[in-house]
């Protein structure tokens, strides 16, 4: 198999299982496990985990430097702690879509991010583009269509989804730097451990009250695939995919993931998609293509590559 194939076999695979989850997740919260203790279970499996490898593969590897320190612990607070606190708790609120939708916003906040900390020049073109994207995602939020059952407060979980996608889009400008000076173990092992203990206090009390004698098979299945799926295997797809891929097709595929979250939502019965979701979509896409436009080959030495969405 050549290696472009391959490239966007894995691609496509991290869109796949990022898409799923917002469907998957909705089945286990909120009726078997609350959204902070499925974080919990997910950071502290993905911390074992890199943990481990970061040791096998990268022994002697070690984060050096007062700089690089305070750096990694903001990454893990910003990329882990609270990126997946804010993104499980507003997929509990929310409809798969709504979330699926609003997050798509990331790439525009992580140009903002590189022009602020990195020094990087707006064009007039990506100007435009984060106020079309923020229009379509302000229109969402604000919207009053269909949200999760029980009465939950959409605009609440909405709101949650944006911050997600906001501070996931600072953590990629923060720890690129980090990547490309230590092995990527090294720094997710770090990252990791320190998301860990923001997710333990906030987690702890949702894992113990769970009932776990009464889950389903389904639902043992459906948190395995949150802590191996979500975390591990998409990452090691998504990172070993980075040596190859260029920016431009990991943006394409972050237009993927909403349009398959809205395919498995609407055939599983999870969500509706409505005209005026379509074209609040419609509106982010826009956007996020005119951000995503890549600037004259002076300026691209500050652009941090656009990832897939990892939450």
């Amino acid at each position: 198999m050549k290696n472009s194939v391959k490239v966007h076999a894995a691609l496509f695979l991290v869109a796949l299982i990022y898409a799923a989850n917002y469907s998957i997740s909705k089945d286990v919260m909120p009726r078997y496990m609350g959204p902070f203790g499925l974080v919990l279970l997910r950071i502290v499996g993905a911390t074992l985990f890199f943990g481990v490898m970061s040791r096998l593969v990268a022994p002697h590897d070690r984060l050096t430097g007062r700089a690089d320190n305070l750096r990694a612990i903001a990454c893990g607070v910003l990329g882990i702690g609270l990126n997946q606190l804010l993104f499980f708790s507003g997929l509990n609120l929310t409809s798969p879509i709504n979330a699926s939708l609003i997050q798509t916003i990331a790439p525009v906040v992580t140009v903002l991010a590189s022009a602020l900390l990195l020094g990087e020049k707006l064009t007039l073109k990506r100007v435009l583009g984060v106020g079309v994207a923020g229009l379509g995602a302000a229109s969402i939020i604000l919207s009053k269509g269909p949200v999760a059952a029980g009465g939950q407060d959409g605009l609440l979980g909405n709101v949650y989804i944006l911050l997600n996608a906001a501070a996931f889009g600072v953590y990629l400008v923060l720890v690129m730097p980090l990547m490309r000076k230590y092995h990527p173990f090294t720094v997710l092992a770090r990252i990791f451990l320190v998301g860990a203990f923001i997710a333990v206090p906030a987690g702890w009390q949702q894992v113990q009250a769970a009932d776990y004698a009464s889950f389903p098979p389904g639902i043992w299945a459906a948190i395995a695939y949150m802590v191996i799926c979500l975390t591990i295997v998409a990452y090691l797809l998504n990172n070993w995919a980075l040596k190859y891929a260029s920016p431009a097709l990991l943006g394409a595929y972050i237009y993927l993931q909403p349009a398959l979250a809205v395919i498995i939502a609407v055939s599983l019965g999870k969500d509706q998609l409505t005209w005026d979701r379509a074209w609040q979509g419609l509106l982010i896409f826009i956007g996020v293509f005119l951000v995503s436009r890549k600037p004259r080959p002076s300026q691209l030495a500050a652009v941090p590559p656009l990832e897939s969405i990892q939450d």
